[in-house]
C-alpha cells in the first residue's frame, strides 16, 4: 500500500462534488496521481485551461492519420511501428492477402484490434473468425496466421516482456463491463483440421526486434486438442457494457478493458449522456501527469474532439492540461443527442511514448492550435 500525503481541503470557490455543480462561470481541472486512482485536487478556473496562445516543445499535443500510411509488408512482423517505449510497441498493419507463413512474437503478448476487414485466424490453439471491432490477445510465443476475406487493417499493441491481464472490477463484481464468458477462445474445428497437412511452412519468430526463420516440412498447427487456462481470447467492442452514471462523468479509467504492467487499454463505446442538469457532459480538463495518453479513433462521431475522423490517433504527453475542444466545451452542460456515438481505443502509458519518424508525414501539424476555436 502506498502511504500518500493526503489531507483533503477546500479553498475559495469550489464544488462539493467533482464534475458536477461547478461554481458559476468556472471550468474544472483535475490534477491527479496514478491516472485517476490516486489522490487528486480539482481546480476551478475563470477561463478554459486549454486556452493557450502558443505551444512549443516536445510535449505538444499531436495528431496523426494512420489511414494515410502506405507501404505495408506481407506479414505482421512487417507492421509499421508508430510509437513505443521499453514496455510497449504500437504498430499498424494493413493486409489484403492470405499470410503464406506463420509468425511468433517472443518479445511479449500481442494485442490485435481489427479496425477494418475480416478473416480467419489460425494458431496453435485452433481457429477463430475475426472481424471489425475485435480485440484478439495472443499470448507470447503463440504461432498464428491470417486468411483474409476482406482487406484488414489492424492496430497492434505489444506488451513488451509482459502479459495482458483483466482489471480489478472491485465492488462491481466480475461480470461488469463484460462478462468473462464473452471471451471466445479458438476452436479445434473442421476448418482448423482442414488446414493441417504435409505442405512445408515457415515460422518467423521475433525476439529482441530480430527475426529468426524456422522451416517445417509440415504445418506445425497440428494440435488435436488442448486444456488449460492460457489461450488467445477474442472480445468485440460490442460485447462491452460501459459503466455509466447519470449524475457524474466517469473518468477514463472506468473504461479499462485490459492492462499490462506499465500501460492500460481502455475502450470508449456508445453510452447515454449524463442527465443530471448539474453534471458535466464532456470529459473534464485534467493533468494526467503519470501517463502519456494515446487514443485511436475507430468509428463514429467523437464528441470531445473537432476535425477527427476514424483511423486517426491523438497523442497527449503528460505535462500539460488537456480536455475538450471548443465546440465540445459549448455542450459542457447540455447535449443535443441522448448518447455518444464514438468507438475509440485509448492506450495510457506510464513511460513516455517515442513517436517514430515514419509517422511524421501523416501528422496534422495544426492539432496543437485546434483548441483556439
Amino acid at each position: 500500500m502506498k502511504r500518500w500525503i493526503a489531507f483533503p481541503r477546500s479553498e475559495g470557490e469550489s464544488s462539493r462534488q467533482a464534475h458536477a455543480a461547478l461554481p458559476e462561470n468556472t471550468y474544472e481541472r483535475e490534477l491527479g496521481k496514478e491516472g485517476f486512482f490516486g489522490p487528486a485536487t480539482h481546480m476551478y478556473h475563470r477561463r478554459p485551461p486549454t486556452g493557450w496562445e502558443s505551444f512549443e516543445g516536445p510535449i505538444r499535443p499531436r495528431a496523426f492519420d494512420a489511414g494515410k500510411l502506405s507501404g505495408f509488408g506481407p506479414g505482421p512482423l512487417d507492421a509499421r511501428e508508430l510509437m513505443g517505449n521499453a514496455s510497449v510497441s504500437i504498430r499498424f498493419w494493413r493486409c489484403d492477402a492470405n499470410m503464406d507463413h506463420l509468425v511468433r512474437n517472443s518479445d511479449g503478448d500481442e494485442l490485435l484490434f481489427v479496425h477494418a476487414g475480416c478473416g480467419q485466424l489460425f494458431c496453435d490453439y485452433g481457429h477463430l473468425s475475426v472481424g471489425e471491432g475485435d480485440y484478439v490477445i495472443l499470448p507470447r510465443g503463440t504461432m498464428w496466421r491470417l486468411e483474409i476475406e476482406q482487406p484488414m487493417s489492424l492496430l497492434m499493441v505489444e506488451a513488451t516482456n509482459d502479459s495482458y491481464r483483466l482489471p480489478d472490477k472491485g465492488l462491481l463484481g466480475p461480470h461488469a463491463i463484460f462478462d468473462p464468458a464473452a471471451l471466445e477462445t479458438p476452436h479445434i474445428d473442421e476448418a482448423f483440421k482442414a488446414q493441417q497437412g504435409d505442405t512445408p511452412w515457415q515460422v518467423r519468430v521475433k525476439r529482441g526486434k530480430q527475426v529468426s526463420l524456422i522451416g517445417y516440412p509440415f504445418n506445425p498447427l497440428d494440435a488435436v486438442g488442448w486444456k488449460g487456462d492460457l489461450a488467445p481470447v477474442r472480445l468485440n467492442w460490442r460485447d462491452i457494457r460501459p459503466l455509466m452514471s447519470h449524475r457524474y462523468h466517469l473518468p477514463p479509467s472506468a473504461h479499462t478493458t485490459f492492462l499490462a504492467g506499465r500501460f492500460v487499454i481502455c475502450t470508449f463505446v456508445p453510452r447515454p449522456f449524463e442527465t443530471d442538469p448539474d453534471a458535466l457532459k464532456v470529459p473534464f480538463f485534467h493533468n494526467n501527469d503519470d501517463y502519456d495518453e494515446l487514443i485511436f479513433y475507430h468509428q463514429g462521431k467523437f464528441f470531445s474532439r473537432d476535425n477527427i475522423h476514424p483511423g486517426m490517433m491523438t497523442l497527449h504527453p503528460c505535462g500539460f492540461t488537456h480536455g475538450p475542444h471548443p465546440k465540445a466545451l459549448a455542450n459542457m452542460l447540455t447535449q443535443s443527442a441522448e448518447a455518444t456515438e464514438e468507438v475509440a481505443v485509448m492506450i495510457d502509458t506510464r513511460d513516455a511514448l517515442e513517436v517514430r519518424e515514419e509517422l511524421e508525414p501523416v501528422e496534422w501539424a495544426g492539432y496543437v492550435d485546434s483548441w483556439k476555436g
